[in-house]
C-alpha cells in the first residue's frame, strides 16, 4: 500500500502571494518572525492542512514558493467537481457547494474546483468564503484575468476597494487592451493607463506637428 501511494503521489508548487494574506496569519510569514524559518513552516502547514507534505518553502520579499505533495485522487476529485457544477447548473447552490467541498477535500491542488466554488460562494452571499477558495485557487492556477477579475469583485462585495483595485491592475499587466478591465476599474474611480495603441496612435500624433 505504501509503494503505490509514493508512485500516486503528486507534486505541485503553490505560490502563496503576500497581498492575498495582508492581516492573515499566514501573512506573517513575510515578517520578521522570532523564530524565523520554524515559525514559517509551522505557519504554512497550519494554513495547508494536514493533507498537504511540505516539501520546500522558498521565502521571497511579495510571495513565497511552496512545494508539496498532495493527494493522488485527482480522478475522483475531477469527478466531484463536475457533479458539483452540474447541480449549480440545475439550480442546487447549497448541494453543489458542499460537493465542491468534497472534491477539495480529495485534492488539495483542484484550482479549477476552487475557482468555480468561490463563483458559486460569490453568489450565494458569502464572500468571505469565496475570497478564500478564490486565493487558494489563485495559489494553484497562478494568474489569469477571469480569476483576477474574480478576486476584485468577491473584495468589491467586502468593501475592499483598494485591493479590488490592485487585482485589476494586476489584471490589466496581463490583458492592457481588455475592456472589460478597464470598465471595471473605472466603476471604482481609477482611470486606467493608455492601451498600447494609444500610446502608438499620441506618439504617431506628436510626429506629425
Amino acid at each position: 500500500m505504501e509503494e503505490r501511494w509514493q508512485v500516486a503521489v503528486r507534486r505541485k508548487v503553490l505560490t502563496i502571494a503576500r497581498d492575498d494574506h495582508i492581516g492573515d496569519p499566514i501573512g506573517a510569514i513575510f515578517l520578521d518572525l522570532d523564530d524565523g524559518e520554524a515559525e514559517v513552516a509551522r505557519r504554512v502547514r497550519d494554513y495547508l492542512g494536514p493533507k498537504a507534505r511540505i516539501l520546500k518553502i522558498d521565502l521571497k520579499h511579495d510571495h513565497a514558493l511552496v512545494e508539496v505533495e498532495v493527494s493522488p485522487f485527482t480522478e475522483e476529485s475531477n469527478r466531484l467537481a463536475a457533479a458539483a457544477a452540474d447541480l449549480a447548473r440545475k439550480g442546487a447552490p447549497r448541494n453543489a457547494i458542499a460537493m465542491f467541498k468534497q472534491a477539495l477535500e480529495l485534492d488539495l491542488i483542484n484550482g479549477q474546483a476552487g475557482y468555480d466554488m468561490g463563483l458559486l460562494l460569490l453568489d450565494s452571499k458569502k464572500p468571505a468564503e469565496a475570497l478564500a477558495a478564490l486565493r487558494r485557487a489563485r495559489e494553484v492556477l497562478g494568474d489569469n484575468v477571469m480569476l483576477l477579475r474574480a478576486l476584485a469583485r468577491v473584495c468589491v462585495a467586502m468593501e475592499r476597494v483598494p485591493t479590488a483595485v490592485g487585482y485589476l491592475e494586476r489584471a490589466l499587466d496581463l490583458e492592457p487592451n481588455s475592456r472589460a478591465v478597464r470598465r471595471e476599474l473605472l466603476a471604482l474611480g481609477r482611470r486606467p493607463p493608455p492601451t498600447p495603441f494609444q500610446l502608438r496612435g499620441a506618439r504617431a500624433a506628436r510626429r506629425r506637428r
